[in-house]
C-alpha cells in the first residue's frame, strides 16, 4: 500500500503537509486514508493578550497577507459588538467595497496562480517555462488552449494589481488596510475617489465576465470527472457577508447545510477539539468564546497545528461552495440564476457542486455576484457624509465578529478586562477545512474529500493536489515557536 507525502504543498498560502495512502479498490487505484497537517504555529491570540482592543484590527490582518481585509472586518465587527456601536451607512459601504476588492483579487489569484497549473501542461506552452518542473499527466490541457490559459495567467497578474489599487482607494493601502476602525472607516468619500474606484471595477468586471468565467467553463469541460471527485463531508457552513443595512441584512446570507437540511447558525454550538492537534487538553473541547491557545509540541497522536472546529459535533466545510449553496437554498435570485446556468451548461444537478469543479465554479460565480453588486454600492455613497462613529473603550466587555473571508467562514471572539484584551480567539476558514481528525474520530473536510480520489501514478499525484487546491487552503507563514521573551522553543524543517 503506497504512501504519498507531499510536504510542503505548494501554490497555497502557508505550510501544509498532506499524506495519503493508496490502494486498488474495485480495480481503481485510489486514496483510502488521508492526513492534512498544518505545520506551523504563531499564536496570534497570545500576541494580542494585554493590548489595547483597537490593536486587534491592525494586528489580526497580519495573520494573512492574502485576505487581510477579512480579518480587519472580523476584528472591527468584534469590537463594535463589544463597544455596542454601529457604523454610519458610508462607513459600512466603504468597508464592503474594500472587502469586495479583496474577494475579487483573491478569487482571481486562486484560479490562475494557485490552481490552474494543476490542469495545464506548461512544458510547451511558453519557452523556458518558469513553472517547470511540474507534475505532468496525460489528461492535462495542451496546445492552443494551454497557451491561452497561460496568457490569461499573465493577464490575471495585472488584474490582481488593479483589485489591490481599487481597494486601496478607500483602504489607504493593500495588503493590510489602515482605515477600518470600530465604528466605521476613516476614509472620506469624494466624487473623484468614487469615479476612480468605478473605473477599476469596470475593468475587473470585464475580466471576470470575459476571461475568468469562460476559463472555468473551459477547464471544467476538459475535466468532467472532477464533478464527481473530492466531494468532502457534505455539510456546509457560512456566516454571511457584506451587510446591506444597519439591521444586518447581507448580500450573501449565512446558514448551514447539515445532513441534507438548510438551517440557521448559532455560534454557541461551535466547539474546537484538539485530540490530534498540538495543543493542551485545556485548549480544546470548548466554545471559542472561552477558548485558550496553549501549544503542546510533543503531544502523542497529534499531527497538526490546526485545531478541529465542529458545529454541533459535526464536520462542516466552509468557503465559496458553502456560501453559494446556502444562498441557492435560500432562494437568493442572482445566485440561483447563475448556479442554474452553470448546471444547465454541463447538464448536471446541484449535487455536482460538492466536488473539485463545484468549488471552482462556486468561486467564479461568487466573484461575479460580488463585483456586480459593488457597482450599486458606489451609487449609495454620500460624498462628504459621515464615515465613522467614535466610541471609548469599555472597562469590561465581550464581543463576537462573524464574517466571511474569500476562503470561508471567519470568526473572532474577544474578552476585554480593565480596558485591555484579556482573551482573543480566531477560527479561520482553513481551520474548518484543513482540520485534523477530531475527538469523535471524524476526519476534517479536506481529509474526507481526498478519500476515494483516483491516483493514476503515485509518482505524479496531481489528482491529490487538485482536491487540496480546490479548497484554497491558507495556513499563514511561520515555521518556528517563540516564547513571549523571544526564546526559540522548536524549529521545523520543511522538506
Amino acid at each position: 500500500m503506497p504512501t504519498i507525502r507531499i510536504d510542503p504543498v505548494t501554490r497555497i498560502e502557508g505550510h501544509l503537509e498532506v499524506e495519503v495512502s493508496v490502494e486498488t479498490v474495485d480495480g481503481v487505484q485510489q486514496v483510502i486514508a488521508a492526513k492534512s497537517s498544518g505545520t506551523m504555529f504563531r499564536g496570534f491570540e497570545t500576541i494580542l493578550k494585554g493590548r489595547d482592543p483597537r490593536d486587534a484590527t491592525i494586528l489580526t490582518q497580519r495573520i494573512c497577507g492574502v485576505c487581510p481585509v477579512s480579518h480587519a472586518m472580523a476584528a472591527t465587527l468584534t469590537l463594535e459588538s463589544a463597544f455596542d456601536i454601529s457604523p454610519p451607512d458610508n462607513g459600512r459601504i466603504l468597508r464592503n467595497l474594500v472587502l469586495g476588492a479583496n474577494f475579487i483579487m483573491s478569487h482571481i489569484l486562486h484560479f490562475y496562480h494557485l490552481a490552474a497549473l494543476d490542469y495545464i501542461d506548461t512544458s510547451n506552452a511558453v519557452p523556458m517555462s518558469p513553472w517547470q518542473p511540474q507534475y505532468i499527466t496525460p489528461d492535462m490541457v495542451t496546445g492552443g488552449i494551454a497557451a491561452d490559459l497561460v496568457g490569461h495567467y499573465v493577464e490575471a497578474l495585472a488584474m490582481r494589481r488593479k483589485a489591490h489599487q481599487m481597494g486601496a482607494i478607500f483602504g489607504a493601502k493593500l495588503p493590510c488596510v489602515s482605515t477600518f476602525v470600530p465604528g466605521g472607516c476613516t476614509e472620506v468619500v469624494t466624487a473623484e475617489k468614487v469615479a476612480d474606484f468605478r473605473d477599476l471595477l469596470g475593468e475587473l468586471r470585464g475580466f471576470i465576465d470575459g476571461v475568468y468565467v469562460p476559463d472555468i467553463l473551459t477547464v471544467a469541460g476538459a475535466f468532467p470527472d472532477y464533478f464527481s471527485i473530492g466531494g468532502g463531508c457534505g455539510n456546509l457552513l457560512a456566516y454571511g457577508v457584506f451587510n446591506l443595512d444597519a439591521v444586518g441584512t447581507k448580500l450573501l446570507c449565512g446558514g448551514r447545510y447539515t445532513d441534507g437540511a438548510f438551517l440557521n447558525v448559532d455560534p454557541t454550538q461551535i466547539i474546537e477539539y484538539v485530540k490530534h492537534s498540538r495543543y493542551t487538553a485545556a485548549s480544546g473541547n470548548v466554545n471559542p468564546s472561552v477558548g485558550v491557545t496553549e501549544p503542546a509540541i510533543d503531544k502523542v497522536d497529534a499531527y497538526s497545528w490546526i485545531k478541529s472546529p465542529r458545529y454541533d459535533d459535526q464536520v462542516h466545510e466552509a468557503g465559496p461552495l458553502a456560501r453559494m449553496f446556502v444562498n441557492y437554498l435560500a432562494g437568493e435570485s442572482t445566485v440561483v440564476a447563475l448556479v442554474d446556468d452553470v448546471l444547465d451548461y454541463f447538464g448536471t444537478d446541484p449535487g455536482a457542486l460538492f466536488s473539485v469543479l463545484g468549488r471552482h465554479a462556486a468561486r467564479a460565480i461568487e466573484c461575479k455576484v460580488v463585483a456586480d453588486s459593488m457597482d450599486g454600492w458606489l451609487d449609495e455613497l454620500v460624498v462628504g457624509g459621515p464615515v465613522y462613529e467614535y466610541s471609548s473603550i469599555p472597562e469590561s466587555a465581550s464581543g463576537i465578529g462573524l464574517t466571511e473571508a474569500p476562503r470561508g467562514a471567519l470568526g473572532h471572539w474577544i474578552d476585554i478586562s480593565q480596558g485591555k484584551i484579556e482573551r482573543y480567539q480566531v477560527i479561520t476558514p482553513t481551520a474548518w477545512n484543513a482540520s485534523p481528525m477530531d475527538d469523535l474520530g471524524e476526519m476534517g473536510p479536506m481529509e474526507q474529500a481526498l478519500i476515494g480520489t483516483p491516483v493514476a501514478d503515485v509518482d505524479q499525484p496531481i489528482e491529490v493536489l487538485r482536491v487540496v487546491h480546490s479548497f484554497d487552503p491558507c495556513l499563514a507563514c511561520a515555521v518556528h515557536l517563540v516564547t513571549p521573551e523571544g526564546q526559540s522553543l522548536a524549529e521545523f524543517r520543511v522538506s
